[in-house]
């Protein structure tokens, strides 16, 4: 389909080498004819090459010029009809108004660098400018610290604060070249919005996340009185009804989000 060249690992290239992630990962989408879709490393564009199929119009980011050159060579009549469009680009510079998206309007299908992921959920999530929709191929670990660990954690807290996440299913190494030295996981996010951010900012709330998460061993409100004076924190827990001892692992999102706001508003 396109042409092959040697992947970087300092570009953390590891190329899809079948169809099914592809469709997989499409299928999680719920991808239709006309979508607007937002591709951050195409590489060699197996994961492209499906999302054209489907009708998709994929605005790629893609760091290296060599798989640059492979897509316009792969998809030539898709590239004169604006079907897809590349920009060359860092994805760790990722502007999405300058990449003509429009908030709520597109979707994010990526199979994405592993020492990236944390960064583009970030990017991506905590935008003035949102997908409605975002499905990654990350390390598998990761993904299931996002959606399947009872646990909470910085990550999956900031991921359940913009939408709703969902283990999609295990992609072996064997479905890369170079294969990966651990397996993959395709998680998807829906229904992204900002509306639990409405009586706190979003810097507020992960400010007081980051210190609540500072020392995982101690307690929350140990962790916590380190900036904020303890006895309106020990009003706030009360008034939340959040246990004293709890550790910031087990507050949910919904407490976190309710406690965050009373510690912004009284103390």
């Amino acid at each position: 389909m396109s042409e092959k060249f040697q992947h970087k690992k300092s570009l953390g290239q590891n190329f899809l080498n079948s169809d099914y992630v592809p469709k997989k990962m499409c299928d999680a989408a719920d991808l239709q004819a006309g979508e607007v879709v937002l591709e951050i490393g195409p590489g060699t564009g197996a994961l492209t090459k499906e999302i054209l199929k489907r009708g998709g119009v994929v605005i790629a980011v893609e760091a290296d010029e060599r798989a640059i050159s492979s897509l316009k060579g792969a998809f030539p009549e898709e590239i004169a009809r604006n079907q897809l469009t590349i920009h060359h680009q860092d994805a760790r510079k990722l502007d999405l108004a300058n990449l003509g998206l429009k908030n709520q309007e597109f979707k994010v299908v990526s199979n994405i660098p592993y020492y990236l992921s944390g960064l583009l959920f970030r990017t991506i999530l905590d935008n003035d400018i949102q997908p409605n929709t975002l499905v990654f191929l990350i390390q598998k670990e990761v993904a299931e610290r996002i959606a399947r660990e009872e646990k909470e954690s910085l990550l999956s807290l900031s991921i359940k604060a913009f939408g709703e996440p969902t283990y999609i299913c295990t992609v072996k190494r064997g479905h890369f070249t170079p294969p990966p030295k651990i397996d993959s996981a395709i998680v998807s996010i829906n229904n992204i919005n900002r509306d639990n951010f409405s009586s706190v900012s979003t810097k507020q709330f992960f400010d007081l996340l980051h210190l609540g998460f500072g020392q995982k061993r101690k307690q929350l409100l140990g962790n916590l009185a380190k900036d904020f004076d303890k006895d309106c924190l020990l009003k706030q827990f009360e008034a939340n009804d959040i246990d004293i001892k709890t550790r910031a692992e087990d507050v949910n999102l919904q407490q976190w989000l309710r406690l965050s706001t009373s510690i912004v508003n009284n103390c």
